[in-house]
Order: C-alpha cells, then structure tokens, then sequence
C-alpha cells in the first residue's frame, strides 16, 4: 500500500503541493511520505497548519516538530472560527463552514506559492461517518489520496508504524467543538476551560490516550476507553475536586465508555 501511496503522490509532485497539515495521525503520514519522495527527486512542497483557538496548543508544537523532522517547510496561519455564526453557535453544519473558510484561505496560499495541487488526510474510514466539512474540500478542489485509495485508519497506523513515525499510535483529537452539544453557544473562555480540563486528566492519568471532556453546562462528562474507565474511577475523588476548581460544578464519568462523535448519533450522513 505505501507503494501506491508513493506512486499516487509522485504524479501530483511535479507541479508542487500543499498539504494541510494538523499533525494528526493521517495528515503526518502524508507528509512523511512527501518528506521521503523529495530526498530522492526534489519538489515544491508546503506544510500549511491553521492555528484556531480550537486546536490544542500541544498537538501545534508536536505538528511543527514533526515537519522540521520530515525537511519540509510549514507555515502556521491564524483563523479566528467565532467569526462564523455558525461555528459560533455550534451549528450542525458548523464543520462545513469552518473548513471552507480555512481551506480557502490555505488555496489562496498555495496559490500565491505556485503550488497546483492542495491535499488533506481525509482517509477511507471518513467517508462512512457525519463529516460535513467532507463538502467544502469538494468545492474546493481538494485531493484526498488517503480517501480515493481506499486507506484507513487501521492501515494508516499499520503504514506509519512500519515506517517508524512516532504517530502510529496516536488517538484522534478532533476540533475542541467537539466536546459541546450542537446549539450550544461558544467562545474562548469554555473553549480555554474544556482544554485545560482534558489536560489535567492527561497529566493524571498519563496512560490513558482517548480522552474526551464533554460539557453540558455546568457539567463535565469524561468519557475514556471503556478499559481504561477502572483507572479513572480509581482516582475519582481527585479528578472531581480538579474540575471543579477550573469552574464545573458536576463531574461525571462516562459509563459507556469513549465514543468518537457521540452529538452525532441523530444526525444524517450527507
């Protein structure tokens, strides 16, 4: 499969891409493997990362990091997403609207740079949940090699592990909208206080890799993988009282386990 990959990706080369990289699991591969082609026949190729207060400064730092390591030149942007209604009031749409302003922003870019072809890490798995973003990119002209070869998520892992990337066995961490019912109104401030919740229970309970702060009002709902649910509850007492220091007046854990996209059930795939 990395074959096809390299293949795929040596067409596109010549006349120059931009990737839209978030440092995430999928977008990393991509970029590892571009890093690869350009050691053997060098090529025009840009890194674009967008800075929002709905990413998590951590994954910025591990993202810069990892594309210094690869050799390929990244360019941070910055977007301010509660300038959009939408995103603002955690719209059911709001993906769509989100990444057709920053992924027009990124085309302007790579544009201005004279690179034809602008990529992103949607993979095979994406195509069979609610993603309405998935629409923007089509407008937008945006290639998906993860996606038109048919790879997923377990082989991405598999790929990125025989490759050596230390993001084989990285969780998903998705937009920080996430963690908020749909209709539910945003701003920094809850968007600052959910990320520093997530980052206590990380630094707690280091062992633990999915880990999700969901927040309904007042209330902080954490959802973990249903294995690791024994070592949260073991330090329920400390993780209640943290919490609620940050601002949540109830904590509660998830019995159900950790379930990626959990305001989505009710919802159509378009």
């Amino acid at each position: 499969m990395i074959d096809r990959l390299e293949a795929y990706l040596c067409e596109l080369a010549p006349a120059g891409i931009a990737l839209a990289y978030s440092g995430g699991v999928d977008s990393s591969l991509l970029l590892a493997v571009l890093g690869r082609l350009r050691q053997k026949r060098p090529f025009a190729v840009m890194a674009l990362t967008m800075r929002t207060v709905l990413q998590d400064e951590r994954e910025m730092a591990e993202a810069d990091d990892f594309a210094k390591r690869a050799g390929i030149e990244q360019k941070f942007l910055t977007f301010d997403p509660f300038q959009l209604e939408e995103v603002r009031h955690n719209r059911e749409d709001r993906c769509y609207h989100c990444k057709k302003a920053i992924f027009s922003r990124f085309k302007e870019y790579a544009e201005a740079k004279g690179l034809k072809y602008l990529l992103d890490g949607t993979n095979a798995d994406d195509l069979n949940v609610y993603r309405p973003g998935r629409k923007a990119l089509q407008e937008l002209g945006v290639v998906s090699p993860l996606a038109e070869l048919g790879i997923g998520k377990a082989e991405i892992r598999k790929i990125s592990a025989a490759l050596g990337l230390p993001t084989a066995g990285k969780p998903a961490v998705p937009c920080l909208a996430t963690r908020f019912e749909y209709n539910t109104l945003l701003d920094d401030e809850i968007i600052s206080k959910v990320a520093q919740g997530e980052k206590i229970v990380r630094e707690m309970l280091p062992e633990v890799k999915d880990i999700r702060l969901r927040v309904h009002g007042n209330l902080a709902r954490l959802e973990v993988s249903p294995e690791s649910i024994p070592a949260v509850a073991a330090q329920a007492k400390e993780l209640g009282r943290v919490l609620k220091q940050i601002g949540f007046d109830y904590v509660t854990l998830d019995l159900e386990g950790y379930r990626s996209g959990c305001f989505d059930g009710h919802l159509q795939q378009n």
